[in-house]
C-alpha cells in the first residue's frame, strides 16, 4: 500500500532500526515508503544486465558507476509500482514466472560456459542465484503488469504519428541487416556402445550404495555434475518445473529418505536421493554419470545432416525435412523456421559467421553450437536503411505509441513519487 504524506525522521530511524541483522550488513542504498532498496539487489541487477549484454566493464571502469545509478533510479520506481501492484492485489503467473527464471539462468549458465563459472561470478551458490533471479523476474512481471493495466487504453492518431515521424526521423537508429532463416538440429547422441559404459558405471554406483556406502561421498567420488558433487550431491530446494521432465517425475514418486533406481534423462544417468519434502518443494541429491558421445558419433552426426542437406539442394523441401529429421523439439510448430534477426545482434555466434556469407536460397554446410550441428536456410536479407513512414509504418506507430506512454510514465512516476518519502544513502 502507498504510504501518504511525509514520514519523519525519527519515524524512518525507527523503521530502520527493525531491519534484520543480514539487511544491515548488507547495506542499503535506498528506503522508498517501506520498501528498501539493497546495495546487493543492485549488484544482481547490474550484473544479469553486463552478462546479457557482453559488456566489458574492465575496460571502461566508470561504466559500472554508470550502470549501478541507472539501476537504483530504476529499482526505486519499481519499489514505487511494487507498493501500487500490492494496493491494486496484482497476481503473476506462477507457471509461467518458474519457466521464466529457469530461461534466464540457463541463458546465463550459456553465456557463461557453466553453472560452475555462474556461481563464481556471483559469488554465491546456485540455489541463491535461482531465488534471487525468481525475485527480480517476479517484481519485473509485476510491474510490468501494473503499467500495462495504466496504459493499456492508450491510443495514438495518425497526425500524432506523422508528427513524431517528422521531429524524430533524424534521431531514429536506421534498420539494422536482418535476415529470415530455417534451420536443421541434429544431436550428437552417444552409441550404443557408449551408453553402455555409462551405464556400468551408474550401475556399478547403485550396487555400492545398495550394500551401504555414502550417498554424498559417491557422489563428490563419481558425479560428472561438478557443481552438485562439491556438495555430496545436493540439488538444494527445488519447485517444480526447475528439472527435466524424467528427472522430476522419479524423483517427486521418492519419500523422504528413499533412493531410485537408475534414471536415465538427455544429460546421462542419475541416480536420485530424497532428502525432504516440503509441501510441493523437494530437497535432493543426485549422482549423475553423463553420456559422452564420441568423435565417431560426432563424425557420424555431420554424415547425417550432409545426406539431408543434399536430399534438400536435390529438391526436397526444407520445412518437410526439418519435420522429418531435425531433433529441434519446436519443429512441430515452426517446421524448422527460427524467424527474423538482426544479423548485428545474433546471439549465438555460429549462426551470425554463417548466415553473413550466404545468398537468398543457399543451404549451409553443417556446424556446431553448444546445441548440437545445424544446417541453415537463408530464406531472405534485408540490407540495413532508414524508416520510412510507406515501408514501416506500423513500426514506427508502435514506435510513437512507445514514446508517449513513456513521457505518460515519467508524469505518473513524478506524481506518486510526491506521495512517497524517498532516502537514497551514499555511496553505492
Amino acid at each position: 500500500m502507498i504510504k501518504r504524506g511525509i514520514r519523519t525522521l525519527m519515524v524512518l530511524s525507527v523503521f530502520i532500526s527493525a531491519l534484520p541483522a543480514q539487511q544491515l550488513i548488507d547495506g542499503i542504498a535506498a528506503v522508498v515508503g517501506k520498501e528498501i532498496v539493497l546495495r546487493s539487489d543492485i549488484q544482481q541487477y547490474v550484473q544479469n544486465y553486463v552478462i546479457q549484454n557482453k559488456i566489458n566493464v574492465q575496460s571502461n571502469p566508470g561504466l559500472m558507476e554508470k550502470l549501478k545509478s541507472q539501476t537504483l533510479e530504476n529499482l526505486i520506481e519499481q519499489k514505487l509500482l511494487l507498493a501500487k501492484a500490492q494496493e491494486d492485489t496484482v497476481k503473476v503467473d506462477e507457471g509461467l514466472l518458474d519457466q521464466k527464471v529457469n530461461e534466464r539462468i540457463q541463458y546465463l549458465i550459456n553465456q557463461l560456459g557453466s553453472e560452475d563459472k555462474l556461481e563464481q561470478t556471483f559469488g554465491s551458490p546456485i540455489k541463491k542465484i535461482k531465488r534471487d533471479t525468481r525475485k527480480i523476474i517476479k517484481e519485473q512481471m509485476l510491474v510490468e503488469q501494473v503499467r500495462a493495466t495504466k496504459f493499456r487504453a492508450m491510443k495514438i492518431s495518425r497526425r500524432e504519428v506523422e508528427s513524431f515521424f517528422a521531429t524524430y526521423k533524424d534521431s531514429l537508429p536506421s534498420l539494422k541487416e536482418t535476415v529470415d532463416i530455417s534451420h536443421i538440429l541434429k544431436l550428437v547422441k552417444p552409441s550404443e556402445e557408449a551408453q553402455k559404459k555409462a551405464f556400468d558405471k551408474i550401475n556399478s554406483i547403485l550396487e555400492q550404495l545398495k550394500n551401504g556406502a555414502d550417498f554424498s561421498k559417491l557422489a563428490e567420488k563419481y558425479s560428472d555434475d561438478p557443481a552438485s558433487a562439491r556438495r555430496g550431491g545436493d540439488l538444494g530446494l527445488i519447485s517444480r518445473g526447475d528439472f527435466v521432465p524424467e528427472f522430476e517425475a522419479a524423483a517427486y514418486k521418492l519419500k523422504d529418505g528413499e533412493m531410485s533406481g537408475i534414471i536415465q534423462t538427455q544429460f546421462g544417468f542419475h541416480i536420485i536421493k530424497m532428502i525432504e519434502r516440503r509441501g510441493e518443494k523437494i530437497h535432493t541429491r543426485h549422482i549423475l554419470v553423463r553420456l559422452v558421445p564420441s568423435a565417431e558419433d560426432e563424425q557420424r552426426t555431420i554424415k547425417e545432416l550432409n545426406d539431408i542437406r543434399q536430399k534438400i539442394l536435390d529438391g526436397s523441401n526444407f520445412g518437410e525435412m526439418a519435420d522429418k529429421y531435425s531433433d529441434d523439439e519446436n519443429v512441430v510448430k515452426d517446421h524448422g523456421h527460427l524467424g527474423i534477426f538482426e544479423v548485428e545482434n545474433m546471439v549465438i555466434p555460429q549462426f551470425k559467421s554463417v548466415v553473413q556469407t550466404m545468398k537468398i536460397g543457399d543451404i549451409s554446410e553443417p556446424f556446431k553450437t553448444n546445441f548440437g550441428y545445424h544446417i541453415v536456410k537463408l530464406n531472405d536479407r534485408q540490407a540495413a536503411r532508414n524508416y520510412s513512414l510507406e515501408k514501416d509504418w506500423d513500426r514506427i506507430q508502435q514506435i510513437a505509441l512507445n514514446h508517449k506512454m513513456q513521457i505518460e510514465y515519467k508524469k505518473w512516476i513524478s506524481e506518486i513519487k510526491k506521495t512517497v518519502p524517498i532516502e537514497i544513502r551514499k555511496p553505492l
